[in-house]
This record gives C-alpha cells, sequence and structure tokens, in this order.
C-alpha cells in the first residue's frame, strides 16, 4: 500500500495507479478549516502531464464539456489548447494559435468563452467553429489582458482583467496598461460592455457566481505582485436593477500562496484548499453530477 513516502510534497509517488493507496490519500491538503466537504475514499489522480517536447509548461483555465464528454485546457505559453477524453483518456490539441489563452467558461446556449491573453479580448466559440469578439475595448482603450470568465443566469458575461498577459511575454506580450485593473460586464443581449468592480482588488483573478446568482466571488490575486498586496476572495452583491456589484464583504484565504481561480460552485475555490503534492491548483472545473469529479490544472510550488 502506498503512503506519505519520505518526500513531503508527494513527489516519489506512483501516479501509474498500480499501487494500491491507502486511506485517506495523503496528497489532500486542507488549509482552511472552513473546507468540511472531503470524502474519506477521494483519491487524486493524474490525467495528464505531457511527455518531452509535448510537455505543458503552464496550464490554466479547465472547462468541462459535457455534452462532448471531455475537459478542455489552456497550456498558455505554448500557445495552445487541449483536450481530455473521458471515455478512453486520450489527450489531444484542441486549438492551435489559441492567442496565449487563459480562462475559458461555457454560456447558457453552451458554446465556448475564451479570454485571450495575446490579443486581450474576449471571444466566443460558435456552433459552426468560427470565432465572436465579445470584448476588446472598454471607452475607446484596449483592454488590459482578460484572465478568467463566468456567466450569468441572465446571459451576461462577467470577466476579470487583471493585466497578467502583458507582464511579460511568457503568457503574451508586453505592453503598456491603458486600463485600471477591473471587473467588466458584457450585456448578453445587446452585447454592451460595463465597468462592474474597479476594487478594491490589486489583481482580480478567478471569478463564480452562487448558485442563485445574487452574489459573485472575486480573487484577488495580488499578492503575486508582493507580500504587501491581499490574496483575498471578494464577495459581491449582484443588483438586480443595474449591471453593477458592490462589495459584501471579504474572504481572506490562508493558503501560503494566492488563490487564482474559482470553479462555477458555491465557494469552490482554487488555493483555498490546496493539493498537498508539489503543485499548487491554478484553475478547477467539475464534470456531470454523476461522476464526482474535480479536475484541476496545476502549476509547480
Amino acid at each position: 500500500m502506498q503512503g506519505v513516502g519520505e518526500d513531503p510534497f508527494g513527489r516519489d509517488r506512483d501516479w501509474t495507479g498500480n499501487t494500491p493507496l491507502s486511506y485517506p490519500d495523503p496528497a489532500w491538503e486542507v488549509t482552511d478549516s472552513r473546507f468540511t466537504a472531503r470524502q474519506g475514499n477521494a483519491t487524486l489522480q493524474r490525467i495528464w502531464h505531457g511527455d518531452g517536447h509535448d510537455a505543458a509548461l503552464w496550464v490554466e483555465g479547465p472547462v468541462w464539456m459535457g455534452d462532448w464528454g471531455c475537459l478542455i485546457w489552456s497550456d498558455i505559453p505554448n500557445h495552445r489548447t487541449l483536450r481530455w477524453c473521458e471515455e478512453d483518456g486520450h489527450v489531444s490539441l484542441f486549438q492551435t494559435e489559441s492567442n496565449y489563452a487563459n480562462g475559458h467558461t461555457r454560456d447558457n446556449q453552451g458554446r465556448l468563452v475564451a479570454c485571450e491573453h495575446d490579443t486581450r479580448r474576449v471571444t466566443r466559440r460558435e456552433y459552426d467553429g468560427g470565432w465572436t469578439v465579445l470584448a476588446d475595448a472598454y471607452e475607446g482603450k484596449p483592454l488590459n489582458a482578460p484572465n478568467d470568465a463566468a456567466v450569468h443566469a441572465d446571459g451576461s458575461v462577467w470577466f476579470t482583467d487583471p493585466g497578467y498577459g502583458i507582464l511579460w511575454p511568457y503568457e503574451g506580450h508586453v505592453a503598456t496598461p491603458e486600463q485600471p485593473t477591473r471587473v467588466y460586464r458584457v450585456d448578453g443581449a445587446t452585447g454592451e460592455i460595463s465597468a462592474v468592480a474597479d476594487g478594491p482588488m490589486h489583481r482580480p483573478n478567478g471569478i463564480c457566481f452562487s448558485p442563485d446568482y445574487r452574489l459573485v466571488y472575486v480573487v484577488d490575486s495580488g499578492a503575486t505582485d508582493g507580500p504587501q498586496y491581499a490574496a483575498n476572495i471578494i464577495e459581491f452583491d449582484v443588483t438586480p436593477t443595474a449591471p453593477e456589484s458592490a462589495t459584501r464583504g471579504y474572504l481572506p484565504t490562508s493558503h501560503p500562496a494566492s488563490p487564482t481561480a474559482s470553479a462555477a460552485t458555491h465557494r469552490a475555490t482554487c488555493g483555498a484548499a490546496g493539493v498537498g503534492v508539489d503543485r499548487i491548483p491554478t484553475g478547477c472545473a467539475f464534470t456531470r453530477p454523476t461522476a464526482h469529479r474535480w479536475l484541476a490544472c496545476t502549476r509547480l510550488k
């Protein structure tokens, strides 16, 4: 039976699945006592990490495509998106020339929505495979580099714009920011773009709604700029009469690294509960309810 090895980060773990594992899985590390949903028989599996020239460099933005039976995610520096097939575990290239896409989600019609760093825009994949630009500027100035998105029940697309994609060439290209770091909303009927939050986040990153869509949670990963900035999850009210949101409160995390991405479920945030191996989640998604799978992209600690 495999247990905790000599390496406290589990880097000596057998990821093939051939070695029996004792419960509870030693890979799970709960860093916030408010998280009580861990199942005793939940195991951590690695479904893909790449090999050789095909290895990933920085994976983010997973989205579950239930009708396709697959997970799609970004490998940002490699300028591509990948696809994992649930039926046989096969991983294939979904998109080349991805414009250094980061976050993904689906709209209420099932269409894929992508946040592209290099082109500094939010796009939507149509049923015929073409792409429609939802947002690339606000008040006549280009966006910084949209990062993550979530879709409201009313059809509006909300996205964060922390600017990471223009800070260095690894995730896009270097450029001068022309907007404050913000959260934006694209009206589902008119396409009008509104700035819904100018703060208090330093680097608004992951975003998700509560199940009743009355609250929106925004991850502030500002701590990536230094310890003087916060690593918080900020809770906003979604006002029913206007495309605006008002600060409601803070949900500070206790993770030593700032949280980065939110999954579309109530307060489920990658980074708030870490994975006790050598990696930190950068994004997560859930499969169909009957599968009971939580899928995450990770990076090295």
